[in-house]
């Protein structure tokens, strides 16, 4: 457990582009990262060492002015694949028709709603809708912190949860110039690659009761744990399934809520569920969606046990001006047409069994692999200097996404220590966009392996 804790210092990303290398650049891509940097300023950023400069998109494919493609293997948003044309009809059909706020009577909401709430545990029976999955974490902990009077909000080392002032200070991802709030404690993330066999959701357990104790210690009420449920920020950590259930017994005896945070695992990515917290089979007190809802358009929603939303909705007039707009409510509706009518759950479990197989199969070759893990199509690749005493390889992952971009793949890190690739595409990836990946990500670690003067399978402890 840590109070206030921030791992990473100043304002630095994973995988993003360096300003000093501009003049290295084509013409053309410097003089648009110029004209980003006078418009937009220096808080925006761009990933890989050379940018990707893209102009359109289609599945799970983007495509650069030029008209050479990219393998996405990496954006989670357009969750149905890129421009998907049902969702695109279904977005310029109602814009023709209606796009207004809910202050008016419509029957689009409800059969929406009714909808969505059918996909999840009867206990979470209402919804209240946002714009983007940070607006819907600040909601979240708002309902949260009025059901209970507490303020105490306990998260993961290096959660990320948003953007709003209330999802930053509970997003320690974003590095030490962005603080966490004062009422915020850390606790080490289900870290089973290092627990050495150990009960991860035991210890998990431990560390949330020590949290809620220390709190209490401070008089500070403890108001509720949120996590992604694939602690995706942290480095994707998935199994075993069911690790969650002693954390939330603790939580229930507390008094404390469970806020599960789906914007990144939800909508049938981990291909078990439709649901991340649904693998633990437990149910949240609230849960949090994003964009993927309307792949990419800005809706996002809270569900909630009706007591919390009644609690809430007693005391406090809630209104999104655009939150369930007529035009994002269809693209989100065309969105569960797409993931029930193409069975991209399925997929998503058969494509991400498929292509777990195949990068454990590389670790055979590949001595810097450590440990590949996740479910479906929301995988981890974690890199090491070495097998056994497992000490993470921030510079090789660099050099693996770099790679990859090179072959025309799309990839980033993540982790405490930015050494795990977080494998997370559009739905519809398959087989062969599979085996794509993995060709690439061999033939990158070859490269990688013979610009150090290694062979395959030689421990990286011998540079």
């Amino acid at each position: 457990m840590k109070e206030n804790a921030s791992p990473k210092p100043g304002a630095s990303m994973v995988n993003g582009f360096d300003p000093a290398r501009l003049g290295s650049l084509p013409e053309r891509e410097r003089k648009m990262i110029e004209r980003r940097q006078t418009l937009l300023g220096s808080s925006y950023r761009l990933f890989y060492e050379n940018p990707i400069h893209v102009s359109k998109a289609k599945g799970v494919w983007l495509y650069g002015p030029d008209g050479e493609a990219y393998l996405d293997a990496y954006n989670n948003v357009p969750s149905v694949g890129h421009c998907h044309p049902h969702v695109v009809e279904a977005i310029s059909y109602q814009a023709s028709q209606l796009n207004t706020h809910t202050r008016y009577l419509n029957e689009q909401i409800l059969s929406y709603s009714e909808r969505l709430l059918a996909t999840f545990p009867a206990e979470l029976d209402r919804v209240m809708y946002t714009c983007t999955g940070s607006e819907a974490v600040d909601l979240a902990l708002r309902l949260a912190r009025h059901y209970t009077s507490g303020t105490g909000i306990i998260i993961t080392e290096n959660a990320y949860h948003g953007v709003t002032a209330a999802a930053a200070e509970i997003s320690p991802l974003l590095g030490a110039s962005v603080p966490l709030g004062q009422h915020v404690l850390t606790v080490p993330a289900p870290d089973t690659y290092r627990a050495n066999g150990g009960d991860v959701g035991a210890a998990l357990a431990q560390d949330v009761a020590e949290a809620i104790g220390h709190m209490r210690r401070r008089d500070i009420t403890p108001a509720a744990f949120i996590a992604d449920s694939i602690f995706s920020s942290d480095g994707v950590f998935a199994d075993p399934p069911g690790f969650l259930k002693p954390v939330v017994d603790v939580l229930k005896k507390a008094g404390v809520l469970y806020i599960a945070d789906e914007v990144q695992p939800g909508f049938g990515r981990i291909g078990t569920n439709m649901w991340g917290f649904a693998r633990h089979e437990v149910v949240p007190d609230i849960v949090v969606t994003g964009k993927p809802m309307g792949n990419g358009m800005p809706i996002a929603a809270a569900i909630m046990k009706s007591d919390i939303q009644e609690c809430f909705g007693r005391d406090i007039r809630y209104f999104n001006t655009f939150g369930a707009n007529n035009v994002s409510l269809a693209a989100a509706s065309a969105v569960l047409d797409v993931i029930e009518s193409e069975n991209l759950m399925q997929n998503a479990r058969e494509t991400g069994d498929y292509l777990l197989a195949g990068m454990k199969s590389l670790k055979e070759t590949f001595a810097s692999i450590g440990d590949v893990r996740g479910s479906g199509l929301f995988l981890g690749l974690e890199f090491v200097r070495n097998q056994d005493s497992r000490e993470p390889d921030s510079a090789l992952a660099l050099k693996v996404v770099s790679g990859l971009r090179d072959r025309h793949v799309l990839i980033s890190a993540s982790g405490l220590n930015g050494n795990v690739l977080k494998i997370r595409p559009p739905l519809p990836f398959s087989r062969e966009n599979a085996d794509m990946l993995l060709d690439a990500l061999r033939d990158a670690l070859v490269q990688i392996n013979r610009s150090a003067g290694r062979v395959a399978g030689e421990s990286n402890s011998k540079r």
